[in-house]
């Protein structure tokens, strides 16, 4: 009994011990460029949680893709190999398929009010959401508007069907649908852009400025057509197991943290779509600004894509209620 007693406190404390080891550890990944806006908020976050946590806690952020798309970082967390990430939808979905609504619907957004008022709206929930699935959510944030850019002019939808396009490789449902209105997807993870514009197996990328900027996509693919297709909307998201593992103090350091560093990203980021064109501009883009009947194409476009998103790529209950969201908020600013 006595040697059994001495066995149960041994393996006690080596669960004791592993429970710290673990909780020293944060390990978040994303594809955010190294030194990026957004990889200088991660580290805000990590020095937050690592003084909060004290001697020996471990922070380490894997930028640029480094533990792979993000469809890969939400398994990696799943498995304990990340402890956190910061996500864009493309991979929030993989936890939550409601967060899809706010971004998987084309030109439905008019304004960065609009997004904010729908994601306030539906955040509580949202949130409680990806609880229920094993994740706490630190930090909202957004990066741009998606623009197209491609190595030919293109003004309307039906300009682009001769191109390929770049496609989530963990967006399936996607591609789907644009092969049923005529388009050429090729699925590839974002660090395979840039190469594959350059070597012609892609010749037109829905992207971001600051992407296209900072990746140097516009160098090969130099024209843009100035229309805001949809938000880039994200989170920051840790594993509930994690979260458990850390004390009541820690827990509020590593919020707030992220409540600051969430307001960082949607403010700077919205700043940086209009530097980072401009700097393009000044290095060659063409920006190509569609007129009223062209515009009335790309809108009847986004009429033919909802009801083919609707049950698929956003679950319908969400769906119907971001419409109705935006519909309250127009009549309440008329």
């Amino acid at each position: 009994m006595l040697k059994l007693r001495r066995l149960a406190a041994l393996a006690l404390g080596l669960l004791a011990s592993a429970n710290v080891l673990a909780a020293s550890q944060l390990r978040i990944g994303t594809l955010a460029p190294k030194n990026s806006l957004y990889h200088r908020q991660l580290m805000e976050v990590g020095e937050a949680w690592r003084n909060a946590q004290g001697d020996g806690a471990k922070y380490v952020i894997y930028p640029d893709g480094a533990q792979g798309g993000e469809t890969d970082m939400a398994r990696r967390m799943r498995i304990g190999q990340l402890q956190g990430a910061l996500l864009s939808v493309v991979g929030l979905r993989e936890i939550e398929p409601s967060i899809a609504a706010l971004q998987n619907m084309p030109l439905l957004f008019r304004s960065w009010e609009e997004v904010d008022y729908v994601r306030e709206k539906m955040r509580a929930s949202m949130e409680k959401k990806f609880l229920d699935k094993g994740f706490v959510v630190l930090a909202w944030g957004d990066a741009g508007w998606v623009r197209f850019f491609s190595k030919e002019p293109a003004l309307r939808p039906d300009d682009y069907k001769k191109m390929k396009f770049f496609a989530w490789a963990g967006e399936s449902e996607q591609q789907e649908i644009m092969k049923s209105l005529g388009y050429t997807p090729v699925p590839l993870e974002t660090s395979d852009i840039l190469p594959s514009i350059q070597t012609g197996m892609i010749n037109a990328v829905p992207a971001t400025p600051y992407f296209a900027l900072a990746s140097q996509v516009y160098n090969t693919a130099p024209h843009m057509l100035d229309i805001n297709w949809a938000p880039i909307v994200g989170a920051l998201v840790v594993t509930e197991k994690s979260w458990d593992e850390m004390s009541p103090a820690t827990q509020e350091a590593l919020r707030s943290a992220g409540a600051k560093a969430g307001l960082q990203m949607r403010t700077k980021a919205r700043q940086e779509v209009d530097e980072a064109v401009e700097a393009m501009k000044k290095r060659g883009l063409q920006v190509h600004k569609p007129n009223a009947e062209q515009r009335k194409e790309w809108n009847d476009l986004a009429d033919k894509l909802y009801p083919r998103i609707r049950g698929k790529m956003v679950p319908a209950d969400t769906f119907d209620e971001v419409f109705a969201l935006l519909k309250a908020y127009r009549a309440g600013k008329r």
